[in-house]
């Protein structure tokens, strides 16, 4: 009886990795348990972005790009020439964007009158209400209605831009970024 027990113990000793490893893979594959740990994962990895040096800019050629808001009203983006402005490409199901939700809030609050801020997405907006209801998130969220000028496409999530009042891309970041960093906020004071 002890030898099994040993051998037992002995086999826990040397697998134990594999064997959280295995457990680790089962809760990913979990619809209930993945989310949550993606989220995790993405905060821990999340650092402020970059911004772009002033010889790689691109700048804006035309702002005609029309979205809606939450109410249902056609918003052109041509509101936001001449200004500073925060697009960020996001999905409720989109764990990455989930992430770094917490940290774009914090910006967004802290610079909602003198920053234009777009959260785009694609989902429903009944969906949309309730995530962000559930999440005590009260940022402006538009679904398009034409497509965004060419410089502002992305197909990747979460994808998101800072603009500058003359129309050049400041800082642009895919997948997700810590957005309440004392580098992103200097950076929004210095072009205002």
């Amino acid at each position: 009886m002890k030898n099994k027990e040993e051998k037992k113990e002995s086999f826990l000793k040397k697998h134990w990795s594999n064997i959280l490893f295995g457990l680790f893979v089962i809760l990913l594959i979990i619809p209930q348990t993945r989310t949550p740990i993606q989220v995790f994962i993405n905060k821990i990895i999340s650092f402020s972005p970059s911004e772009i040096s002033e010889d790689d800019r691109e700048s804006l050629k035309t702002y005609n790009w029309v979205l809606m808001n939450e109410r249902g009203e056609d918003i052109n983006f041509n509101q936001s020439k001449d200004k500073v402005v925060i697009i960020n490409y996001w999905a409720t199901w989109c764990a990455p964007c989930i992430a770094e939700m917490p940290s774009l809030q914090e910006l967004y609050t802290e610079f909602k009158d003198d920053v234009d801020f777009y959260f785009v997405t694609n989902d429903e907006p009944q969906k949309v209400n309730t995530f962000m209801s559930k999440n005590d998130y009260d940022m402006p969220s538009y679904r398009q209605r034409s497509q965004a000028p060419q410089i502002l496409q992305s197909s990747s999530l979460p994808t998101t831009y800072m603009i500058s009042k003359k129309g050049e891309i400041i800082m642009k970041k895919i997948g997700s970024a810590n957005w309440s960093s004392d580098k992103v906020k200097n950076t929004i004071r210095e072009n205002l």
